[in-house]
């Protein structure tokens, strides 16, 4: 969805790759990612039914964030790792694990170049994660290196195209980029098919999340406060764009309101791919 394209937008401007990654470990860190999270519950349920685990099944969960992936894996019977690039994230996702009474490994590191053996998990996952990674292509290549022959991957991202209202509003407020700097989509079936199809037999799932909340103002707090990329750029608007955008925002999800509060679409795309035997 658009908040994607909200969350990758850098207002500084360009910055080197090292740089890039110590900024998104830092914004990542800055909030309390678990109050969206918590709204997101529905897709991670969808991601684990969809790869199945057996029991003891080694699943590692990429970009873990607050670990709602990573619980859900691990209530359904996994042995579960799960890695994320900022420290503030994993302390609640730990937290979050002991809460639910769940044990899984969480571990700091790199979805650009992983620190485990070759073949080494049954399954692979990453819920609007990985698409925030800089270089798609060694993503693509560490998913394929750790997944074992005949093991699966699972991502989510959101399908941006599918909301070409909100989309608009957005791009009032957010600075063009060129294509070379634009995080990419990882909720497009082509970009999905020429990363990942040669090492991964390939299937497609739409679906649907809904976003819900009392009112519109209710959801712009919640996002604005609880995204540490979000609050960053909205803090870095002149006082006038950022009203603006905030009537914007209110607006647009008023418009979605139902008897019940504020439904407005969210449709995203699940990508599972069996790895292909390798060869020599």
């Amino acid at each position: 969805m658009q908040l994607s394209q909200m969350q990758r937008c850098d207002a500084a401007g360009p910055v080197g790759l090292d740089d890039y990654k110590q900024r998104q470990r830092k914004l990542w860190g800055s909030a309390p990612w678990e109050r969206l999270a918590a709204t997101l519950g529905d897709v991670y349920a969808d991601l684990v039914r969809a790869l199945a685990p057996s029991p003891a099944a080694r699943w590692l969960d990429l970009a873990t964030g607050t670990g709602g992936v990573a619980i859900a894996a691990a209530r359904a019977g996994a042995d579960v790792t799960a890695q994320d690039l900022a420290p503030g994230m994993l302390n609640t996702a730990r937290r979050l694990a002991l809460d639910a009474g769940v044990q899984v490994r969480f571990e700091l590191g790199d979805v650009e170049a992983l620190a485990y053996p070759e073949a080494s998990f049954d399954l692979v996952s990453s819920a609007f994660g990985v698409t925030f990674a800089r270089d798609h292509a060694a993503v693509a290549r560490e998913l394929a290196r750790v997944c074992r022959p005949g093991g699966m991957i699972g991502l989510v991202d959101w399908q941006i195209r599918e909301h070409r209202a909100f989309e608009t509003m957005l791009a009032e407020f957010i600075p063009a980029q060129p294509a070379s700097e634009r995080s990419h989509d990882w909720g497009d079936e082509h970009q999905m098919g020429a990363l990942l199809g040669g090492a991964f037999e390939l299937e497609f799932i739409a679906g649907e999340s809904p976003w819900r909340g009392g009112s519109g103002e209710a959801i712009w707090r919640d996002y604005v406060e609880g995204n540490g990329q979000a609050r960053a750029w909205v803090a870095g608007l002149a006082p006038q764009r950022r009203d603006a955008l905030h009537r914007a925002w209110v607006s647009y999800f008023e418009r979605h309101r139902e008897p019940d509060g504020i439904r407005a679409p969210r449709e995203y795309l699940l990508v599972r791919g069996r790895r292909r035997a390798r060869s020599g």
